[in-house]
């Protein structure tokens, strides 16, 4: 099993972190406050410097709970501290990205545009230079959040493997096909 949980959490300067007693984490710095609620096995520890998450036994149960709140806490102090910021491009002939406002409008080559709506705990950017494809950028104090309005854009136009067309992360490598190869006839 992991050990994750057994690590303590720093505390940057500037962040508040208060537990009450209906097992409710909240978490406040300069980017935004954020609240979660832990299951009531899992015990929080908070000091001056650090957080500590602990659990009452060695249950399997009590041991995934234990790294799960821990990392689930940790994303927590790190977004409102500094932030999480995802970034996709899109590769393909004719493929473009625009934001308005809280909207975003994607072309991918179907017969129409698609339009989504970001929630409004994401800040939307796009940019498009000539000869380069476009991307997007999305930012968040909400990583669980952030994780998921990313996926539903990748949704819209996956990455294939033959010639690596569509949505993909920015770094992100994907596995490349050789495709049909001219065979000769006897």
């Amino acid at each position: 099993m992991s050990r994750i949980g057994k690590s303590p959490i720093a505390i940057p300067s500037g962040v508040k972190i208060s537990v009450s007693d209906k097992n409710k984490v909240s978490v406040t710095g300069p980017k935004g406050n954020m609240e979660r609620s832990i299951d009531p096995d899992i015990t929080v520890n908070v000091t001056e410097t650090e957080i500590l998450v602990e659990r009452p036994t060695e249950s399997k149960r009590h041991k995934s709970m234990h790294g799960l709140y821990r990392a689930l806490i940790a994303n927590m102090v790190h977004g409102v501290s500094t932030g999480f910021t995802l970034q996709q491009e899109l590769v393909g002939v004719g493929y473009r990205a625009n934001a308005r406002g809280q909207l975003l409008e994607l072309s991918l080559g179907y017969s129409h545009d698609i339009v989504m709506e970001i929630p409004k705990e994401i800040a939307l950017a796009t940019e498009t230079v000539k000869g380069k494809n476009p991307i997007i950028t999305l930012s968040s104090v909400d990583n669980e959040l952030l994780g998921q309005v990313a996926a539903k854009i990748r949704s819209f136009r996956k990455p294939e493997p033959y010639k690596g067309k569509g949505i993909r992360f920015v770094n992100e490598v994907i596995r490349r096909k050789a495709g049909k190869s001219a065979s000769s006839k006897k």
